[in-house]
């Protein structure tokens, strides 16, 4: 089954929305990491963008992108949000807080903690009451997530949204889990029903070869540094327009091959 690609969102340095990311990814555009602007996740309520944290905006501001570009009602469409670690910031300030003498536990801090923060905070900005999937699969967190959207989307025959992202660890929290820089991707998957639209077909293979890289040295070192940026050589496929497979980790001893071109309808 062809599935489309009906928007895509993304946020990382050098990389502020997918219209500066495409022109890089393509090549039309020099890559020129730099620091990230707070992202305004403007779907957000007032009162809960200023409780929400880096990574419930990062993770909404790259869901409302894709979203706006597949021109699709948000209400409608089931989510499967993917992060490796999820909330690791705020783990820091909780586990700071438990190790200080009073050992005075925020419930803010509290109840943003959870794996799945990001998919609440959307279903807030949204109200959407459809299914919602948080789910880690370490490195292989965006892999799996796709999986699991592309099976919603055959399984229902409706379109699906899937965020991803990672944002940095801070010490000392980075000395087990090491992620540098932030990393956000959003896809707006569909039945295949437009010609004109970019379509993915997938399986899963044992395969011993390694995931697919990129050719761009320090694009390919945020790859291998962010789990949310292993989407990175899909969405350069997206943004080369062709015809290309691309391989990504999962679980070890297993590849997703993603294959990435025009419609064939």
């Amino acid at each position: 089954m062809e599935i489309a690609i009906r928007g895509v969102g993304l946020l990382a340095p050098g990389l502020i929305g997918w219209d500066t990311g495409r022109a890089v990814l393509a090549g039309v555009c020099p890559f020129q990491p730099g620091a990230v602007p707070d992202p305004d996740a403007m779907m957000l309520p007032a009162n809960e963008r200023r409780r929400s944290s880096d990574c419930v905006r990062w993770a909404v501001q790259v869901a409302q992108e894709a979203m706006a570009q597949s021109g699709l009602d948000p209400r409608d469409l089931p989510t499967v949000f993917a992060s490796s670690g999820g909330e690791m910031g705020v783990f820091d300030k909780l586990c700071r807080a438990l190790a200080a003498p009073e050992r005075a536990v925020s419930p803010t801090l509290f109840h943003q903690s959870v794996h799945n923060a990001a998919a609440g905070y959307w279903g807030i900005a949204t109200a959407g009451q459809q299914s919602s999937t948080a789910l880690s699969c370490y490195d292989d967190s965006f892999a799996a997530g796709l999986l699991e959207a592309i099976t919603v989307v055959c399984v229902e025959q409706c379109p699906v949204l899937l965020v991803a992202y990672d944002l940095a660890v801070p010490t000392p929290l980075s000395q087990a889990r090491r992620i540098t820089t932030g990393f956000a991707v959003a896809l707006v998957l569909a039945p295949s029903t437009d010609a004109s639209s970019m379509v993915m077909r997938i399986r899963l293979e044992d395969c011993a070869d390694e995931p697919s890289g990129l050719e761009h040295p320090v694009l390919e070192a945020v790859r291998i540094d962010n789990p949310a940026a292993r989407s990175l050589p899909l969405l350069n496929a997206i943004a080369a327009g062709g015809q290309q497979i691309v391989r990504l980790g999962l679980l070890e001893s297993q590849q997703l091959m993603v294959e990435v071109g025009p419609c064939r309808l």
